[in-house]
């Protein structure tokens, strides 16, 4: 048996398979304290009307009016109060407005975390205008691509990103762009009044643009409306949760990303909390930040748990205040051991997407569960490639309890998809009369198992994508880079699973050309230089040739099953980091990647 299906065996045993009354009324009573804020935002998730005069930019400023000197805010040691922010915000707010920034527009964000990354974005949806959170891990021509999704009004870049930001063509920026220092200069001295607009928007606003990889190979943006993370604020932070105002939320993960965007700044204003942003996540500092911002709760993915695992055990593991940890992707097997070094009491676990229509959170505290979600859904039979399978009837076949199937979201007017700002590539992953004639599904790419009482545990990411780091990664954008080096004629991409981790890791086939050899430490550096990092292939497999198919899709398949330990050792190189490059592979590379000792060089 290979590892790969080792470590899947490992995840189905350690995995609740189902979840059950006894499980339920156990949740009920961690809730009883939590009740009076569970019933007010209760409503929010039965009923939000797109119409509604609420959107994130009144919920701020209607804390920052009633609790002014509350912080809202740590960066480094500095703490904001809700007045100072809002009165910031609407400084931000009415420089953008001089440049003509108003509903419907883009305000483009190239930001590493800080406080002033958060605060441009609460001006721009102050204004009804739209945020475009864009990714700084991205370069050249995929930063290009993304910027020219936007159509940004204007541009504001964070000078941490020099080097992103002079890779962009000047032909695809904005009319009006700044750094930091000269969007505040043209902020001095403007109103510091709360914009008129911001309580006359509707919820159903678009709010942000948040990047994710697709199919195509390019990022596409998905669209968050208010309305959706106004749902995040009720479903997620007032019902799971349920942080007091007193309590701070810790956030090491990047504000482009919805864990920090919308999980964790709307659990914070779900009861005005506090937001402490971390400039980026370190396992050896971790703890030391936490305690220094006096965090209570943070965000997480499932890869930040497993390096804080690994680090050796010391003080601060239990020297902090954090009660409830909210995120998503936290093995099962690690579960039970997390909690208990560390001392956390609550594991929020969530599973949703920038582009689906609906989220599962585990509001019932239940052990080993991505949570429960009340929206309707489906979980069917899939094919080897990752698509619905239809019966002979023509409609797809659900999965039973306790069963593994690909996650579907219902479309309803009740229930709508935002989707991306490509409505051709959104309407790609609905699928239609697929239980009866008329219906339509939101396909989440995603395979989870049906745990009972609308519960899930999510088990893996399909189709031409694969999770690692955190980030969706596009096996087409990975092909397109490979394939640019000059010794490559021909690859494919894929993911693999390494025990111990979370997601696949990236893995290469690749024909070489005729009379050409690979060059281990230059072929890193042309990768490293083409892909995010999180993106770059830990494994590199060399091949003869390919089956001749129009996609080669039947021939992934049979080199994801092999995987590498399968393959020819002496035909396989490893990535040991930026510097070092690819070397052959050796026995002990998978468990190196486990323990985080390699790559070296995120």
């Amino acid at each position: 048996m290979s590892p790969e299906v080792e470590q899947q065996d490992s995840r189905q045993q350690s995995v609740k398979k189902t979840v059950g009354i006894p499980d339920i009324l156990r949740g009920v009573v961690k809730m009883a304290p939590h009740a009076t804020g569970m019933i007010k935002h209760a409503p929010g998730l039965i009923r939000r009307p797109p119409e509604a005069k609420r959107t994130i930019g009144s919920v701020f400023q209607k804390h920052a009016a009633e609790h002014p000197d509350r912080p809202f805010v740590r960066f480094e040691g500095r703490t904001t109060t809700y007045g100072e922010a809002n009165r910031r915000v609407n400084r931000y707010a009415a420089a953008l407005s001089a440049d003509g920034v108003g509903k419907g527009d883009v305000v483009a964000l190239l930001s590493k975390n800080c406080t002033t990354d958060l605060l441009l974005m609460l001006a721009t949806v102050k204004l009804g205008a739209i945020a475009g959170m864009l990714n700084y891990n991205q370069r050249g021509e995929v930063l290009e691509h993304s910027v020219g999704l936007l159509e940004a009004t204007v541009l504001i870049h964070d000078p941490e990103c020099a080097e992103a930001f002079d890779s962009i063509p000047e032909s695809v920026l904005p009319q009006h762009v700044y750094d930091f220092a000269e969007f505040d200069a043209a902020a001095e001295g403007l109103s510091e009044s709360d914009p008129e607009v911001t309580e006359q928007l509707p919820a159903s606003t678009k709010a942000f643009y948040i990047f994710t990889s697709g199919t195509t190979g390019m990022p596409k943006a998905s669209v968050m409306s208010h309305n959706r993370w106004l749902a995040s604020m009720s479903g997620i932070g007032g019902l799971a949760v349920r942080l007091r105002h007193s309590d701070t939320m810790y956030v090491p993960l990047p504000l482009y990303h919805n864990n920090a965007l919308s999980v964790s700044l709307a659990s914070v204003l779900a009861s005005g909390a506090c937001i402490a942003i971390g400039r980026s996540f370190s396992a050896s500092k971790f703890w030391d930040d936490v305690i220094l911002n006096r965090a209570t709760a943070f965000c997480y993915i499932g890869e930040l748990c497993r390096y804080l695992l690994a680090q050796p055990e010391k003080p601060t593991d239990r020297q902090h205040s954090v009660h409830t940890v909210v995120g998503n992707g936290m093995r099962p097997d690690i579960w039970d051991e997390f909690r208990e070094r560390f001392g956390v009491d609550r594991v929020v676990e969530f599973y949703g997407a920038s582009e689906l229509n609906l989220a599962f959170v585990n509001a019932f505290s239940v052990d080993k569960t991505a949570g429960f979600c009340p929206l309707p859904y489906k979980i069917v039979e899939y094919d080897e490639e990752g698509n619905p399978k239809r019966g002979d009837d023509g409609r797809l076949v659900k999965v039973g309890r306790g069963g593994t199937g690909l996650l579907l979201a219902q479309i309803s007017d009740r229930v709508p998809v935002d989707g991306y700002t490509d409505s051709e590539e959104t309407e790609k992953k609905i699928i239609r009369d697929a239980f009866k004639d008329g219906d339509s599904y939101f396909n989440s790419g995603d395979l989870v198992r049906d745990q009972g009482f609308a519960h899930i545990a999510f088990v893996d990411r399909l189709g031409d994508t694969f999770r690692w780091k955190g980030e969706n990664v596009a096996t087409t954008q990975v092909e397109g880079a490979v394939d640019s080096y000059e010794a490559v004629a021909q690859s494919v991409a894929y993911g693999v699973e390494v025990p111990g981790t979370d997601g696949r890791a990236g893995m290469i086939a690749i024909k070489l050309r005729e009379g050409a050899d690979l060059d281990p430490s230059a072929f890193a550096r042309h990768l490293y230089d083409a892909l995010p990092s999180y993106a770059v292939p830990l494994f590199v497999r060399i091949v003869d040739d390919f089956e001749q198919t129009s996609t080669f899709k039947n021939r992934k398949v049979e080199l994801r099953k092999e995987g590498y330990a399968d393959a020819e050792a002496e035909r396989v190189y490893v990535l040991l980091g930026k510097e070092k490059g690819y070397t052959e592979y050796y026995d002990d590379y998978a468990d190196d990647v486990a323990a985080a000792k390699v790559p070296k060089g995120w």
